[in-house]
């Protein structure tokens, strides 16, 4: 009994340190910031995410306008600048218009342009026409992972899933590690377009950008993913991390180099 007794009390703590495992997360110290770790190194670009919620009534009046005034900044060789695609929302926030832009340099890509554009009469003008047709509008700029894609214009017609995560703070070096190998789950129908997390804005934000020729292509994919082994693993893993989530499927408008 006595014998039994001491085992039983030397594996107690064993016992509670293996429980106390499955609900305490350990983050090491980091020796460098998020962005150096995470980000291309090989390129400088600079992403920002524009979403406009528009007043139902002017959202037809709002995509003609972008369509008219957005290519012709791109014509022009002196802005640093890219319109990697725009969008409406189909399904999630109705009403709603998404851009994304890459600047080419970093943030004195982004300060160039910004400054130009307050000279442009034309863009002034645009603007302003533009801000009587919305009801709310945020940005955030954003960096690549460096183990996705590099988003680039593709033929259509396709329809697009905007995957926003919310992260808990702490854990964007862990959300990296595990889904530098679960990108790989996903190559093979040419699905990943892009995939950035914040540097200003709302922070601990990360967007997963896909492509799919259809609804029903969309969920053959996400099936067949579970079938891969390791796959659910990753999404284990993941999962934890996640405070919030978010799914918009977008159509693009006729200008979007992403169709």
């Amino acid at each position: 009994l006595i014998y039994r007794g001491l085992v039983s009390s030397a594996s107690r703590p064993r016992e509670d340190s293996w429980l106390k495992s499955l609900f305490v997360r350990k983050v090491d110290p980091r020796k460098d910031a998020h962005s150096n770790l995470l980000a291309k190194r090989e390129t400088s670009s600079l992403y920002k995410l524009q979403i406009h919620n528009v007043k139902p009534e002017c959202l037809d009046a709002y995509n003609k306008l972008c369509q008219e005034v957005l290519p012709k900044i791109h014509e022009e060789k002196h802005y640093p600048c890219a319109l990697v695609g725009t969008w409406n929302t189909w399904y999630g926030e109705q009403d709603q218009a998404v851009h994304l832009w890459r600047y080419e340099g970093g943030y004195p890509a982004l300060n160039e342009v910004m400054s130009k554009l307050r000279q442009n009469k034309e863009f002034t003008e645009f603007r302003k026409e533009r801000g009587n047709m919305l009801l709310s509008r945020k940005n955030q700029l954003l960096l690549e992972f460096s183990f996705w894609n590099e988003p680039v214009p593709r033929e259509g017609p396709n329809i697009y899933e905007l995957r926003s995560y919310q992260l808990r703070p702490g854990t964007m070096i862990e959300w990296g590690n595990y889904w530098a190998r679960a990108i790989r789950f996903r190559q093979d129908n040419n699905e990943a377009v892009g995939g950035f997390f914040s540097q200003i804005g709302q922070l601990y934000m990360v967007h997963h950008l896909w492509a799919y020729k259809d609804l029903q292509t969309r969920e053959d994919i996400r099936n067949a993913a579970w079938h891969k082994p390791g796959w659910d693993e990753l999404v284990y893993y993941t999962v934890p991390l996640i405070q919030e989530m978010e799914s918009r499927i977008m159509i693009p408008l006729k200008i979007s180099p992403l169709q």
